[in-house]
């Protein structure tokens, strides 16, 4: 990307440790372009209201605004229809979501499916289903390179009692692409839908659910460059239909009385209180930004940086690379030899350079790798050969520093 790109990202120009800031936790959350910042700051300014209430000019033109992000969400998944896109808080909240709505319509003896390399927000709601109602938890173990072992996946399936799967898109620790795709075939042969955490994919690859043939498909708005507390699940629509609501209240009934309730249609009845107004418009300005980028420059820019990243990283001193995909996205979980990863953090920090140290909320992924935490560098549109260069200098700086 070039440096008109980086520009964008006022916070960018600022310095860590009186150190120009090389920002490389971009998995965690990314930084926000001007259109972001300036898209929430005018509405807060100049046209905020309510929606979907008022019937005076301002709240009624704040909700055109806020509903015209769903039609931006809506061509930006390529869903079949505008009804198909739910704003939630970030992708914990769509799967705990869809554990709740869909966990409903599950009884004892059946199973969910889920993999190795599965974030704590993909593990933990399935777990408090299967502790809540009885059901079987499966995990499909990943190989030694870090990608799903399909024949043990397709084995899992095999007995008929698996009714859903719920699998990454993208590793936030080894940077693995699942075959989604494929994933999702297998499944539906064996009778069950198909969730895609999509939080790290979303950032780094044209997303089109249709084409990936899968059933739901969550990701937050905090890593695709909007702000935090934002989020989508998109569903097919006649199973959101289905589904029971998530959350009671307000916007999400057709009519209350003291006897009962019905709900709304979706995706509202899905979308209870006072939602993230601004977040949203935020959100919609991140796309825009996205999509004027091109789907094609980002996954160019993206596959420099990881086979450069390797390259460089393959050469210092006393760095190994966990996992060796055969599809990388721009995440590099690192261990580093006489160095513990917070310390890592902490010595690359003093140079200006941020990095995450940790377990990345996949303690279940760590235990299966041997290790206790990982330093990690994640990239963004932003992130530049110079940054991984840095980061380099910066471990072999750090490793002197602890010899």
């Amino acid at each position: 990307m070039s440096d008109n790109v980086r520009a964008r990202f006022p916070i960018l120009s600022e310095t860590a440790h009186g150190r120009p800031l090389v920002f490389l936790d971009s998995a965690a959350s990314a930084q926000k372009p001007d259109c972001v910042i300036e898209a929430m700051s005018e509405a807060a300014r100049h046209c905020y209201a309510n929606i979907h209430r008022g019937l005076y000019d301002m709240s009624e033109r704040t909700t055109q605004a806020y509903e015209a992000v769903r039609d931006d969400v809506a061509r930006f998944l390529n869903a079949a229809d505008r009804r198909e896109i739910v704003f939630t808080k970030n992708s914990t909240e769509g799967l705990n979501l869809l554990a709740h709505s869909l966990g409903s319509q599950l009884r004892p003896g059946q199973a969910v499916l889920i993999s190795a390399l599965e974030h704590h927000a993909n593990i933990v709601p399935w777990l408090m289903l299967r502790d809540r109602l009885g059901i079987e938890l499966r995990v499909a173990p990943i190989n030694a390179d870090g990608d799903i072992d399909l024949a043990a996946y397709e084995e899992l399936l095999g007995d008929g009692r698996v009714v859903l799967v719920s699998v990454t898109h993208m590793s936030n620790v080894l940077g693995t692409i699942t075959p989604v795709k494929k994933l999702a075939e297998l499944a539906h042969r064996h009778g069950a839908k198909v969730i895609v955490d999509g939080s790290q994919s979303i950032v780094h690859r044209r997303v089109d659910v249709q084409a990936l043939g899968v059933d739901f498909f969550v990701f937050t708005g905090h890593k695709l460059y909007g702000p935090t507390g934002v989020g989508i699940l998109w569903g097919r629509l006649p199973l959101l239909e289905e589904m029971p609501p998530f959350l009671g209240g307000g916007d999400m009934i057709r009519s209350v009385s003291f006897e009962k309730a019905s709900w709304a249609d979706a995706p509202h009845k899905f979308e209870a209180g006072t939602p993230a107004i601004l977040e949203v418009l935020g959100l919609g300005a991140a796309i825009r930004f996205v999509e004027e980028l091109g789907a094609e420059a980002i996954e160019a820019h993206e596959r420099d940086l990881v086979a450069y990243a390797r390259q460089v990283l393959e050469k210092t001193d006393g760095v190994s690379i966990m996992g060796n995909p055969v599809e990388r996205g721009g995440v590099f979980s690192l261990q580093v030899e006489g160095a513990h990863p917070h310390d890592l953090a902490v010595l690359l920090d003093q140079q200006g350079i941020a990095i995450r140290a940790g377990q990345h909320c996949a303690e279940p992924l760590m235990q299966e790798l041997g290790v206790q935490a990982t330093a990690r560098a994640s990239f963004a549109i932003y992130t530049t050969r110079d940054e991984i260069d840095a980061l380099a200098h910066g471990i072999e700086r750090a490793r002197a520093l602890l010899a």
